[in-house]
């Protein structure tokens, strides 16, 4: 018990010297570590986006084999939109969003900041950023033209 009273009494600590040398130590370790997770995010995110968009593609070709054509108009009686791939095919799909017509689809999936669009049949698929320069857009008309 008296060593331990004796070191309490005892004022020493760290200098100031050592204290900068452990903040530079850590502040390196983070401008090492930092851009590295940035990376693997988008990475993930990249591989997430385009995983959902190719998962889909069963569905919507279940879809045409059972209807013979990807037809989303609002006239269609058998229309290929999500909500009809989800509880007829698949509720698991994690897609934006599904476009069609008689013969081809279009089919965007978005993870993060990432979005993937799958064309088909054929399977062009295009991964991108979700918005700003170089953004990959959601499904159009033209996409299935």
């Amino acid at each position: 018990m008296s060593k331990l009273q004796q070191r309490l009494a005892r004022e020493e600590g760290f200098t100031l010297i050592e204290l900068l040398v452990v903040i530079v130590i850590i502040g390196i370790l983070l401008a090492i570590a930092v851009p590295s997770y940035l990376g693997f995010r988008d990475r993930a995110n990249e591989k997430a986006a385009s995983s959902n968009a190719r998962a889909a593609v069963p569905s919507a070709e279940a879809f045409y084999s059972d209807r013979g054509n990807y037809d989303s108009t609002a006239a269609a009686p058998n229309d290929f939109t999500l909500t009809r791939l989800q509880t007829s095919y698949d509720s698991g799909i994690k897609v934006e969003g599904v476009l069609g017509d008689a013969d081809k689809y279009c089919i965007t999936a978005v993870s993060g900041d990432k979005r993937a669009k799958m064309k088909g049949p054929g399977g062009v698929l295009t991964v991108g950023p979700s918005s700003g320069t170089g953004a990959v857009a959601v499904c159009a008309a033209a996409d299935i033209a």
